[in-house]
């Protein structure tokens, strides 16, 4: 990790608007982590258990938001992330991705640290809320 980041309390993080999620993108997911519970791929099991269709994995969901995050400050800068599921992503849906620097403080190790608050939505739907920490510059030598 080379030089500081630079942020302050209120800044807004690049929003991303990703989607509509494919069923492809939801079996290649499958694919990388072995969940293939047929709520995952199969449209009518799906809506009899009561979905319009077929349900992304959450940490899917969580996936896309960390991969998100370790794009704006790089991943060797983030120090920790946790989510929380509100709501599920269905195939078809279009995800937004938004956060923001919630503070500025020290770290454990007394380095400098961002915390953030992110927000995964579907339209006015709130998906996922999270937490994280990006670490703003290298530990001093000493």
């Amino acid at each position: 990790m080379s030089g500081s980041f630079v942020v302050e309390t209120g800044q807004k993080l690049p929003e991303r608007i990703l989607g509509p999620l494919t069923q492809a993108d939801v079996l290649r997911f499958a694919g990388a982590c072995g969940d293939f519970n047929p709520l995952h791929y199969d449209t009518e099991l799906a809506r009899r258990a009561g979905f319009d269709a077929p349900i992304a994995m959450g940490q899917m969901t969580a996936g896309i938001v960390a991969a998100w995050i370790a794009d704006w400050c790089g991943v060797e800068r983030l120090a920790d992330f946790e989510v929380r599921f509100v709501a599920p992503v269905l195939v078809g849906d279009t995800i937004t991705l938004t956060g923001e620097i919630a503070d500025v403080a020290s770290g454990d190790d007394g380095r400098e640290v961002a915390r953030l608050t992110v927000v995964a939505a579907k339209g006015e739907t709130v998906v996922l809320k999270g937490r994280a920490s990006a670490v703003l510059a290298p530990a001093m030598p000493g």
